[in-house]
């Protein structure tokens, strides 16, 4: 659960004024992604890595224009085949869009934001036209990436605070606003799990993951 929305849950107990403001007022980036099959890709591999038909080897793609929209595509077939009913005949992509709640692109209609999306592939040379898509979806997910401004640089106060209550333990990348990739949002919780099998009370070491600052080096580079 979002600390945002954690705070706003509590019966029968008293949070601080402080606390209540920071935790209400924590800042998120939300986001949209369309789901496209289509049969062809416009765009071909001309490196040295293996391919299957040509196809690009990549699983995301990072979209530089400016004139689009999209911030980030992925190729599905390229994480699994599995992913794919089709694979040999389909490629199954993945649009990204970062946005705020309520915004002009989150208040799109499905189908309307679905032949934008569409049309930015086709803009920007991924497809040849629109006639190569078989199928679509898309999915909205609120408070998606936690941001780091705003009330984020009090968030100790509140994550001190939260420590105190005994059985309440904040894990994966909402519950600690933290930008968790999915391996440390499974670490948190099974740290979690170890505190409550051992008693421990200190709960210092579920915050301290994915605090290594090697890891944040790397992950820049």
């Amino acid at each position: 659960m979002p600390v945002k929305d954690l705070v706003s849950t509590f019966t029968g107990i008293t949070v601080p004024p402080e606390v209540f403001s920071v935790a209400t007022s924590l800042p998120y980036r939300d986001f949209i992604t369309v789901g496209i099959l289509v049969d062809r890709l416009k765009i071909r591999h001309n490196g040295q890595l293996p391919t299957f038909g040509n196809r690009i080897p990549d699983t995301w793609i990072y979209i530089q224009e400016r004139d689009v929209r999209i911030g980030r595509l992925q190729v599905f077939n390229n994480w699994s085949p599995y992913l794919v009913e089709d694979y040999r005949n389909c490629i199954w992509l993945g649009l990204e869009y970062f946005c705020n709640e309520n915004d002009e692109l989150w208040n799109k209609t499905d189908r309307d934001f679905i032949s934008m999306a569409i049309g930015e592939l086709v803009h920007i040379g991924i497809l040849e036209d629109e006639t190569h898509v078989k199928d679509s979806t898309i999915v909205r997910e609120k408070k998606a990436y936690p941001a780091y401004h705003g009330s984020y640089r009090r968030l100790k106060e509140v994550t001190d605070w939260l420590d105190r209550i005994p059985n309440l333990y904040c894990i994966g990348r909402n519950g600690q606003h933290r930008y968790n990739n999915m391996d440390h949002s499974m670490l948190t919780a099974m740290e979690a799990v170890a505190h409550i099998r051992d008693r421990k009370t200190d709960k210092q070491d579920i915050w301290n993951i994915n605090t290594e600052q090697e890891y944040h080096e790397r992950k820049e580079h």
